[in-house]
C-alpha cells in the first residue's frame, strides 16, 4: 500500500472508533446525551467532511449529481433525523470503497508501468576514440553504440560486433533469453544479458520499436469500448433522474397517503439516494478493460484500445496472411532430385556455389544446407539473370565449370526445354549446359501454428480463412496442413482487401473479422478489418502502425491468448454491468416499499461497488487462461 493508502486506511479505522465509542455511549442510559451527539459528529466530520467539501467545490463547477452529492445529502439528511449511525456508516463504507478502488487501479496501473520500464534513459554512443553518453532522441540513424551487461538496448539497430543473449520479456512476455551475434538485429527495451556489443543504429527512436509501444499503450485507454461508452451516457441520465425520483419519494406519499409521516418517507428518500450512487458501474467496467489491457501486455499482446478487446471478444471471422504469419518465411530444402551420375550432396554442393552470392531466400537456404562453408577464392564469374536465377563460373575438382541455377525459364534459355515439370518452389541446376536435377523448397509452417484452428475451435470461432499471394497449389498444401477453412492464392494486396470487405459484408451482425498479417503488403488489409493484429516481431512497420492489436512474439497461438483475455475482460465488465444494476435496482423497489433500511442502502452501493472491483481486478490474471 502507498502512503495515501495507509493514512486513508488510519482516517477510517480512526472513525469506526470513534463511532464504536459513540454507539457504547448512546446506549448507556447514565451519560449525557450531548456527549453521545458530539462523538456521532466528530466521527462524521473525520470521515465525511472532505467528501462534503468535495460536494461542495463540485457543485460551483458545474458537476451536481456525482457520487459526493449523493453521499452528502443522504448522510447530512440522515444526522438531521438522528440517525446518526446510518450517516457514519454510509460515509466509512463509502471511503472503505473508495480505498478498494484506489488499491485495484493502483495494481492495474503498476502492470502498465512494468510495461512502461523499458523506456531507455541514455544511449552511449561511440563519436571517434570517445564514448558519449546521449539522450536517445539525440541518437542518428548510422550512429554506433555500444551496449554493455545489464544495460537496455536504447535503440533499434544491427549487431556489427560481439555477441550475447538478450532478455526479451518486457517486449514479448517470453522468459527465455534470445542468443545474438554479428549482424542479427535487435530491438530497442531489450536487456543485454551478457556480452558487451556494438550496435549500428538503423531507426531513430522517435521510430524505434520501443518508442512505438509507449505510444500504443499511453493511448489505449482514449478508446472507449461500446460497454463503457453506454454506462458513461447511463450514469448522465441515471443520476439526476433517481435524484428526482428521491425528491417526489420524500413529498409525494405524505401528501397523499393517509398518515403517512415525513421523517418516514425523508428517510427512505435518502436511502434511495445512497442506492443510487453508480459508482459502481463507472469505475468498475473502466476498471475491467484497463486490467485487460495491461494483462495481455505482460504476455507480448499490445492492444491499441479497449474496443478492439470487446470486437475481438465477438470474433466470427479470421483472416490469416501465410507467409511470416502462419509459415516462418524462410525455406527448408524439401527434396533433392538428381539426373545422370549427381548424388545428392555433389549436387547440393555446386548448387550452393552457384548461389553463393544470391541474397534471395531460396539461395541462401541452399547455403545454408550445404553448411561447409564456400570458398570464395574458387569462384571466378557470378552473373545474375534478374527473374530467373544465376550463372556461375567456379573451380570444381580442378576444372572450371559454369552452372546455371534458377527456374524454368533459365533452362529454356540455354535450350533445355524438357525439364521435369514441379509444382513446388524449385531451382533447376545445370552444368555446362547438361541438366543435372533439381531441389525443392517448401516454407516451414511455424511450429505453434498446427494446433491454431483446433484451438480456435474450442473458443467457437469456425471460419478460418488464409489470403496469400503464393501460388496456389503451395497455398492449399498449408491450407491442408492447418486445417484451414477457405484458402484463397495468387491475390495482390488489393485483392486481399476485396476478400476481407466481402467477409465483412456477410458476418453476422454485431460480429467481427480480424484479419492476422505482418508485412508491408498487409498493412491496407490491416487496417480495412474490424480488428487488425500485426506480428510485431519481424513484421513491417507499417503493419505494426496500421493494426490494431500487436503480437510481439511473432506467435500466431497468441492470438488464442488474445481471444481468451478478452472474452474474459468483456465477460468481467458485463458481469459488473448486470449485478450492479439487479442488485440497485432489487433494493431501490424494497426502500421505497420500506423494507430495506439504510444498512441494505449501503451494501447496494458500496458493497456492490467492492464486489465490482474486485471482480475486476481478476482481469489482470491473464495466467493459465
Amino acid at each position: 500500500m502507498t502512503k495515501k493508502q495507509i493514512k486513508e486506511l488510519r482516517r477510517i479505522l480512526l472513525a469506526v472508533l470513534i463511532l464504536a465509542g459513540a454507539v457504547l455511549c448512546d446506549s448507556m442510559q447514565d451519560m449525557p446525551k450531548f456527549l453521545a451527539v458530539f462523538m456521532y459528529m466528530a466521527a462524521y466530520v473525520s470521515i465525511g467532511l472532505e467528501t462534503v467539501l468535495k460536494a461542495l467545490r463540485n457543485i460551483f463547477r458545474g458537476q451536481v449529481f456525482d457520487e459526493c452529492f449523493l453521499m452528502s445529502v443522504a448522510t447530512v439528511g440522515a444526522i438531521f433525523l438522528g440517525e446518526f449511525t446510518e450517516a457514519n456508516a454510509v460515509m466509512i463504507f463509502y471511503q472503505i470503497g473508495e480505498l478498494f478502488e484506489d488499491i485495484a487501479v493502483d495494481k492495474s496501473r503498476k502492470s502498465i508501468a512494468e510495461l512502461m520500464d523499458i523506456r531507455p534513459d541514455y544511449a552511449n554512443v561511440i563519436r571517434g576514440d570517445e564514448e558519449v553518453t546521449l539522450d536517445p532522441y539525440d541518437v542518428q540513424i548510422g550512429d554506433v553504440i555500444i551496449v554493455k551487461p545489464g544495460e537496455k538496448i536504447p535503440m533499434d539497430g544491427r549487431i556489427i560486433e560481439g555477441k550475447t543473449a538478450i532478455d526479451t520479456a518486457a517486449l514479448t512476455g517470453e522468459a527465455e533469453p534470445r542468443d545474438a551475434e554479428i549482424d542479427d538485429e535487435v530491438i530497442s527495451g531489450c536487456i543485454n544479458l551478457s556480452g558487451v556489443i556494438k550496435v549500428q543504429v538503423t531507426k531513430e527512436f522517435s521510430e524505434s520499436t520501443v518508442s512505438k509501444i509507449l505510444d500504443l499503450v499511453e493511448n489505449a485507454s482514449s478508446k472507449k469500448a461500446n460497454v463503457e461508452k453506454f454506462i458513461t451516457r447511463f450514469a448522465r441520465v441515471y443520476t439526476p433522474a433517481v435524484c428526482i425520483a428521491a425528491v417526489v419519494l420524500a413529498v409525494l406519499p405524505p401528501l397523499v397517503l393517509p398518515g403517512a409521516k415525513f421523517s418516514v418517507w425523508i428517510y427512505r428518500a435518502l436511502s434511495f439516494l445512497v442506492i443510487s450512487c453508480p459508482c459502481a458501474l463507472v469505475l468498475s467496467v473502466p476498471l475491467a478493460f484497463f486490467g485487460g489491457v495491461g494483462g495481455a501486455g505482460k504476455v507480448g499482446i499490445l492492444i491499441k484500445g479497449s474496443n478492439y478487446l470487446e470486437a475481438l471478444a465477438r470474433m466470427e471471422t479470421v483472416v490469416f496472411d501465410k507467409t511470416g504469419t502462419l509459415t516462418t518465411g524462410a525455406f527448408d530444402i524439401e527434396r533433392i532430385v538428381t539426373e545422370g551420375d549427381y548424388e545428392e550432396d555433389v549436387l547440393l554442393e555446386i548448387a550452393a556455389y552457384a548461389e553463393s552470392y544470391s541474397s534471395h531466400p531460396v539461395g541462401m537456404a541452399i547455403v545454408h544446407e550445404y553448411g561447409l562453408g564456400i570458398d570464395f577464392g574458387k569462384v571466378i564469374d557470378v552473373k545474375e539473370a534478374a527473374g530467373r536465377g544465376v550463372e556461375t563460373s567456379f573451380m570444381y575438382l580442378d576444372r572450371e565449370i559454369t552452372v546455371h541455377a534458377g527456374n524454368e525459364k533459365l533452362m529454356w534459355e540455354i535450350g533445355l526445354y524438357d525439364v521435369p515439370p514441379v509444382e513446388e518452389t524449385c531451382v533447376y541446376v545445370a552444368v555446362d549446359g547438361d541438366f543435372a536435377g533439381y531441389i525443392t523448397f517448401a516454407d516451414r509452417v511455424k511450429s505453434d501454428a498446427r494446433e491454431l484452428v483446433g484451438n480456435l475451435k474450442k473458443l467457437g470461432i469456425d471460419k478460418t480463412v488464409m489470403l496469400t499471394g503464393d501460388r496456389e497449389n503451395i497455398a492449399e498444401k498449408v491450407g491442408d496442413e492447418l486445417e484451414i477453412g477457405t484458402v484463397y492464392a495468387e491475390l495482390l494486396p488489393q485483392d486481399k482487401v476485396s476478400k476481407v470487405e466481402e467477409l465483412i459484408k456477410i458476418k453476422s451482425e454485431k460480429k467481427s473479422v480480424v484479419f492476422v498479417g505482418d508485412g508491408i503488403n498487409d498493412a491496407p488489409v490491416l487496417a480495412r478489418a474490424d480488428v487488425g493484429i500485426a506480428m510485431g516481431g519481424l513484421g513491417s512497420d507499417a503493419a505494426i502502425e496500421a493494426a490494431d492489436i500487436v503480437i510481439m512474439t511473432d506467435e500466431p497461438s497468441k492470438l488464442i491468448s488474445a481471444v481468451k483475455i478478452a472474452k474474459k475482460t468483456t465477460g468481467i465488465a458485463r458481469q459488473n454491468v448486470v449485478f450492479a444494476l439487479a442488485v440497485k435496482l432489487g433494493v431501490l423497489g424494497l426502500t421505497a416499499l420500506g423494507f430495506a433500511s439504510m444498512w441494505a442502502a449501503i451494501f447496494a452501493d458500496v458493497g456492490v461497488a467492492v464486489l465490482c472491483i474486485l471482480n475486476s481486478m481478476r482481469a489482470l490474471n491473464v495466467k493459465n487462461l
